[in-house]
């Protein structure tokens, strides 16, 4: 059933009080810097990632077919050839052993028919998954869902206030250690990523939601498990919360979608946005990202085994 009113769309979703906090660190990456403080109102956010039965209702109801599940246009991709256009997305393959940590197509292959009904392509399925985060979605496919539940997808600067919640300055959403006491509070990789996992936190790829503990805010998985979309452009070398503070500390200067174009393929005027919270795929010897302040770009029409979102309003 379509969901029309704000009792239906505030299900399982969280109060979160505005208020300022420090966005950013300046203790890991250089794109998370500099720290400075930012103010958001109060607003509304899923418990959780939303799952695979949650975005299996969508398309149930509305029809909708995902990007992964549609033959990439030409016309984006100039210089391609036609041929290899073909519908599928990014999965993550362990490999055999020690490889440069420089070469990311070693571990990730575009799979042919790869999409969020079959997360490791041909062959696999939702089998046992439905309480697991929707993967394989583009920001077209989470913007439309989140067009149909009534809401939108979080700003950069909510979504790292929210995974924080309250503990200000903390490297991670429960404290400044990674394991407290050898306990696991979130999926990521432990041992040498990417061809040693040695699952103590029990989970080769995504977890259930709800499986670690929430956040003093009563959120889940906003670290770890899966990356997550958020509605702010990506700017190389600032927050796009903004580039600077006013004096009431509400951020400016988000970043347009111009300004989002990675550099590094200038052929390709692809936008990017901003995602969030690391992965199941992040160690400490690789992508230290699962952190409130991380942060990382993602072309808008990338689908991956590892990125999901969820909802604010």
């Amino acid at each position: 059933m379509t969901i029309t009113n704000m009792d239906d769309r505030a299900e399982n979703m969280v109060a979160v009080a505005g208020g300022s906090f420090l966005m950013g660190s300046d203790r890991f990456y250089p794109e998370e810097r500099p720290v400075r403080k930012v103010s958001v109102a109060s607003f509304l956010m899923d418990r959780t990632p939303v799952t695979n039965a949650r975005f299996a209702c969508f398309v149930q109801e509305t029809g909708y077919v995902t990007t992964a599940e549609r033959a990439p246009d030409p016309a984006a991709y100039p210089g391609v050839n036609a041929a290899l256009l073909r519908a599928g997305s990014l999965v993550f393959r362990k490999t055999d052993g020690l490889v440069d940590l420089r070469e990311p197509h070693q571990w990730w292959a575009y799979c042919i028919g790869a999409n969020w009904r079959r997360p490791l392509g041909p062959g696999s399925d939702l089998a046992g998954l439905d309480d697991h985060p929707v993967v394989h979605v583009t920001t077209e496919d989470a913007q439309t869902y989140a067009t149909w539940a009534g809401k939108r997808l979080p700003s950069e600067a909510e979504w790292e206030y929210a995974a924080r919640g309250g503990l200000d300055g903390a490297d991670f959403a429960w404290g400044d250690e990674l394991a407290p006491g050898g306990r696991m509070l979130a999926n990521y990789w432990q041992g040498a990523f990417p061809w040693q996992n040695t699952l103590e936190d029990g989970y080769e790829r995504t977890s259930p939601v709800m499986t670690y503990p929430a956040n003093p805010y009563g959120l889940f998985d906003l670290i770890g498990n899966v990356w997550e979309w958020t509605a702010d452009w990506y700017r190389e070398g600032a927050l796009s919360g903004g580039d600077g503070v006013r004096s009431c500390c509400v951020p400016r200067g988000r970043a347009a979608a111009e300004e989002s174009y990675d550099p590094a393929i200038p052929h390709l005027r692809i936008p990017r946005r901003v995602i969030k919270g690391g992965s199941h795929l992040c160690a400490a010897n690789y992508c230290q990202r699962y952190r409130p302040a991380a942060r990382h770009p993602q072309t808008i029409d990338t689908s991956t085994s590892h990125l999901g979102f969820r909802c604010v309003l």
